[in-house]
């Protein structure tokens, strides 16, 4: 695996295997690498030539500073399972090679009612920081197809607009989540449970999967209040536990029989925030 941290190498190493012909997926994480992320890497492999991963814990997404120091880092680790796992090349940039004219976005982009609700409301300026280093991410290594997961739902959304609106050429497989045998959505986060919150980190599947079986039967507001009271028995802060319109996310009050629909979830278990989703 051929390793990158400056923007002039990675460059010229892919200049040459682009006028070979060679496809080129592209995976951006922030590290901490798991089965999940291992598992786009995959994906990518079964319709590339050429797979490229970027490590990069991306400041401009964060409107914690706690939660960006605390964010879980482990090169080594993640260098190692990028080998054992065969992809080509690994950019490991820092900020200043990101952004060398400073972290101030030079663009704002017009994300219309997917930066609102859910993710966006509790986090606000976050997908505006997603959509600027992905953006310079693009930029900088011109993929002819990106991998996300769907645990990130509304990332995914966000990230499918901005490309959208850009008239970009870059086309977005998205890959199903991975999950623990619990149902856990697996998450660099997770690593910083402490064993009794990791025993009750599945409810969070639980609650999903109830929703999903009661449609037709019960109005969503009941399902809804039956997984906020078992979440928060459990000792979960929950944000929100919604339905919406599977592609444009727009809030959905109830089940609307034959409308692809998801379900989101985004809960506190002690300072660790967990989000999840289910397609209905």
């Amino acid at each position: 695996m051929f390793i990158f941290r400056k923007i002039t190498d990675l460059q010229a190493f892919l200049s040459k295997a682009l006028d070979e012909g060679k496809s080129l997926g592209f995976v951006p994480t922030m590290g901490a690498l798991h089965a999940g992320h291992l598992s786009l890497i995959a994906a990518a492999q079964d319709r590339n030539q050429l797979v490229i991963c970027s490590i990069f814990v991306n400041p401009t997404q964060f409107n914690n500073a706690a939660d960006l120091e605390h964010y879980p880092r482990s090169e080594a680790d993640d260098i190692r399972l990028l080998e054992q796992a065969g992809c080509d090349i690994l950019f490991l940039p820092d900020v200043q090679e990101v952004y060398p004219e400073g972290m101030q976005a030079s663009t704002t982009y017009p994300l219309g009612d997917l930066e609102s609700h859910f993710e966006g409301a509790h986090r606000p300026g976050h997908f505006q920081g997603v959509a600027q280093v992905v953006d310079r991410l693009l930029d900088i290594i011109k993929p002819h197809t990106i991998y996300l997961g769907q645990k990130d739902y509304q990332q995914v959304a966000v990230l499918t607009r901005m490309l959208q609106l850009q008239g970009s050429s870059t086309s977005v497989i998205v890959v199903p989540t991975m999950r623990e045998p619990d149902g856990l959505a697996m998450s660099s986060r997770n690593r910083r449970l402490t064993e009794p919150q990791r025993a009750v980190a599945g409810v969070i599947y639980q609650c999903l999967v109830s929703v999903q079986a009661k449609q037709g039967v019960q109005h969503f507001s009941v399902v809804q209040k039956e997984c906020k009271d078992i979440l928060t028995h459990k000792g979960f802060r929950l944000d929100y536990i919604s339905l919406a319109d599977a592609s444009t996310l727009e809030p959905l009050d109830d089940y609307e029989p034959g409308r692809p629909m998801v379900v989101l979830l985004a809960a506190h278990l002690g300072d660790i925030r967990l989000i999840d989703n289910l397609l209905l």
